[in-house]
């Protein structure tokens, strides 16, 4: 699992990935991230190890690397996951998190409510409820896996 330690969701988010692994007797390796060459070096491990795939953390430093994370993971023929459908669109694998579009939906009614006078205070915390399932179906043929159709089916958008 790549992360970036400055993401404050990272802990828990790593723990929670090493308690899952640890279910299915799968061997979790962490890696740090904070620059562009943490993530060189990541992936230099990554190889080292031969990590059978990759999780990648959520937060923005690497939601803004996804380019180079999804570059890296395909020149070593590593499957990837990720939070955000953008580094699917980049050429990830595939993505499962929550929908950006309906986190936007959700400020613009939370600015509505504060526009008629509504103080913030008083709003509810709001948590995404919609989470989206995407994937590239041709990463997946250039990895040499097959996303069986039910799976296909299931994905809130499939790229081909």
């Amino acid at each position: 699992m790549l992360a970036d330690p400055d993401t404050p969701t990272s802990a828990a988010e790593q723990m929670e990935v090493q308690a899952a692994a640890k279910t299915i007797g799968q061997q979790l390796i962490n890696l740090d991230a904070r620059s562009d060459a943490d993530i060189e070096s990541a992936f230099v491990t990554i190889v080292q190890r031969q990590a059978g795939a990759l999780l990648v953390g959520a937060g923005a430093f690497l939601n803004s690397r996804s380019e180079q994370i999804a570059a890296l993971a395909a020149r070593h023929e590593l499957p990837a996951m990720y939070f955000s459908r953008e580094a699917v669109v980049a050429g990830g694998l595939m993505s499962y998190g929550a929908s950006v579009t309906e986190a936007y939906r959700q400020a613009g009614v939370y600015a509505g409510r504060i526009l008629k006078g509504e103080k913030p205070a008083d709003l509810p915390v709001m948590r995404s409820t919609k989470f989206e399932l995407v994937i590239n179906l041709k990463t997946a043929k250039t990895l040499d896996l097959d996303v069986p159709l039910h799976v296909q089916q299931l994905a809130d958008d499939v790229i081909d």
